[in-house]
């Protein structure tokens, strides 16, 4: 006997390039798996969900963005899922990315470039930009740099005035300690940040290195600079939601705590593209270590063809990070290794190891443990534990938890050997 076909609406905005990944990576989903119908306007596959009202479906992919949202999805009474974070609580189970996540990882970027001064520019009640400042202060606050936070009104729901949003902003940056990393909530706020850099006189990266989330490609190649930004997992959101909607439909019961998804990375442009160090052998230093992450790199050799004497090198590092150049080289690389350990779940640890410059996965576990307090398998498992949508609730929350206390510790590595 077949299946009954379920019918199915999605109320998501369009022109929004990162919900329309979320919604290519639902349609994935729905593609493979199970026999679904998808509700349609006469012009468009999306709806609102006020025009849901009355419709005789089976399950919805909402966009809640605001209480007047959540009360039509509630009033709907059909089982759906929701991909927004804007609010701290969500009528129906939900789906998103792991905003705190998102801010740590944009404030280990900046704190790898070297800014000790840094800022984050939010948005007030906004339940994602709040996660994400709070992401973000944890990191820098540990690693004992200064940040400078501005929240904006919320525009969500509202029709303010552009010169409402501008003029404060403009003189919160005017006082700002320079140079400084900037990281804002959203990649359309940072864009109004470099607009005000490019009023006020600011050189973006080297008196303000600014990033951003979403990656979105209007926002953040049509700019100058060309704008650095946290990627959300979009489409894996959206193949999770779709998930997570067809147990809904089939009856089972939903999840206590939202799904979380973390990141897949920082997308590097030109307004990050500087190192704020203010010692030009230490910022050569630091630039090849970036950009030869997975080579041996010898501190020594390098020295050698810059002149300079590694004694010395090893001095200006102390004294500008706080740490010798191969504390700071391992610690960008088990940062990359936790990274490739979430995105490429299949990928095996001695292949993980050479991607990220180690020499083998011994030396990637040792290193590993020493930043986080467990290995890089453990870790993976508590990632796919708590971010996979499959597991019980409260093993979720709890290893979540686990997770977040690892990612929040900046490695301090003592070790001279030059192959790590």
């Amino acid at each position: 006997m077949s299946r009954r076909i379920k019918r199915v609406a999605m109320a998501v905005p369009i022109g929004v390039p990162h919900l329309e990944r979320a919604v290519g990576g639902f349609l994935e989903y729905a593609a493979g798996h199970g026999r679904w119908r998808l509700a349609t306007s006469p012009e468009s596959p999306i709806l609102s969900l006020a025009g849901l009202r009355g419709w005789p479906g089976d399950g919805i992919l909402a966009f809640i963005n605001t209480p007047a949202d959540a009360r039509t999805v509630a009033q709907l009474g059909l089982p759906a899922v929701n991909i927004s974070g804007a609010l701290e609580r969500s009528p129906v189970p939900r789906v998103r990315v792991d905003d705190r996540a998102v801010g740590r990882l944009a404030a280990e970027h900046l704190l790898d470039r070297g800014f000790r001064q840094t800022a984050y520019y939010g948005v007030e009640g906004v339940w994602y930009a709040r996660l994400r400042g709070e992401g973000f202060l944890e990191v820098v606050e540990q690693a004992g740099a200064r940040c400078d936070v501005f929240l904006a009104p919320s525009t969500l729901g509202r029709r303010a005035a552009w010169s409402q949003v501008d003029r404060p902003l403009r003189a919160w940056l005017k006082s700002l300690p320079l140079p400084a990393g900037l990281f804002a909530c959203s990649d359309y706020r940072a864009k109004l940040i470099l607009e005000g850099c490019q009023e006020l006189g600011l050189a973006v990266p080297d008196d303000l290195a600014v990033v951003g989330v979403n990656n979105d490609t209007i926002a953040c190649e049509f700019c100058e600079p060309p704008l650095s930004s946290v990627s959300r997992s979009s489409e894996r959101v959206g193949r999770e939601a779709a998930a997570l909607l067809e147990r809904l439909m089939a009856g089972k019961p939903a999840p206590e705590a939202d799904v979380l998804i973390p990141p897949d990375g920082l997308i590097c442009r030109r307004s990050t593209d500087a190192f704020a160090l203010g010692n030009p052998d230490v910022a050569a230093a630091v630039r090849y270590m970036h950009e030869h992450l997975a080579e041996a790199i010898s501190i020594g050799q390098f020295a050698h063809e810059q002149a300079v004497s590694r004694r010395k090198l090893e001095h200006a590092f102390r004294e500008i990070l706080g740490q010798p150049p191969h504390a700071y080289l391992t610690g960008l690389r088990v940062r990359r290794a936790r990274q490739v350990l979430v995105e490429q779940p299949s990928l095996p640890l001695q292949a993980v190891a050479k991607a990220c410059g180690f020499c083998d996965a011994k030396r990637l576990r040792a290193a590993f443990l020493a930043a986080f307090g467990v290995s890089p398998r453990e870790y993976r498992e508590r990632a796919a534990a708590c971010q996979g949508g499959q597991a019980r609730a409260g093993d979720r929350e709890k290893a979540g938890r686990g997770v977040a206390e690892e990612t929040r510790t900046s490695p301090r590595i003592q070790d001279t050997r030059e192959c790590v």
